[in-house]
């Protein structure tokens, strides 16, 4: 059974992934970190994130894999490294780049096959397992997504504002949605749920018994 979880940063989709498969006794495919990583071996390589061909032509090169909770990139572990702010925009850059989006839907739908898996990221119930049984479209208000996700980064050591992270979301939220392949936005056969006010153990609870129902 596949069960998807989309939607933007700041909605709490990574905890919350996390948690319901732990509960159904899922195993978790956490995709946004195989574009994280991706953005990392760029970033570390000096690639113009932006130059779609050289972005392609370095794909080759890469080996990702998501082994019980780490990420490895060429079989190092990049876990923490891909966590930093500038890979965060970065991933958002790769993840325009269809080549990108290729190379990653196929590395995601076999990672899947055969399994009971809980998946997160933007696309994932409208583009790479649109036959899922479940799906789920988290959201939030802007400026709650944004406190979050300040309070996330400075509690890692790296120091930000609300007003920072309002900023970057906004130019995130904007490319996501607007590129080519796969756009950011709900399934249409998705449950809508706002993590504004709703503690995260209460949103897990509830995509529970959605999906044992």
């Amino acid at each position: 059974m596949i069960v998807t979880i989309d939607g933007p940063s700041g909605v709490g989709k990574s905890t919350v992934t996390r948690l319901l498969a732990a509960r159904l006794g899922f195993e978790h495919l956490d995709t946004g970190a195989m574009y994280r990583a991706v953005a990392l071996a760029g970033l570390r390589a000096g690639t113009d994130l932006s130059d779609r061909a050289a972005v392609e032509a370095m794909l080759g090169g890469l080996d990702v894999l998501l082994p019980s909770g780490r990420v490895l990139l060429n079989g190092a572990d990049v876990t923490t490294a891909i966590r930093a702010p500038e890979v965060s925009q970065g991933a958002s850059k790769v993840a325009a780049v269809p080549a990108v989006r290729r190379f990653l839907v196929a590395l995601q739908r076999a990672a899947a096959a055969g399994r009971d898996v809980v998946c997160e990221g933007r696309d994932q119930g409208t583009f790479v397992f649109p036959c899922a049984e479940r799906k789920f479209y988290l959201v939030a208000d802007p400026l709650i997504r944004a406190e979050r996700r300040a309070a996330e980064l400075s509690a890692k050591g790296h120091h930000t504002t609300a007003a920072e992270q309002m900023r970057e979301q906004d130019e995130r939220d904007r490319r996501d949605a607007a590129r080519d392949v796969a756009p950011m936005h709900p399934a249409r056969d998705a449950l809508v749920i706002d993590t504004s006010l709703r503690a995260l153990p209460e949103v897990v609870a509830l995509l529970e018994a959605v999906v044992r129902r």
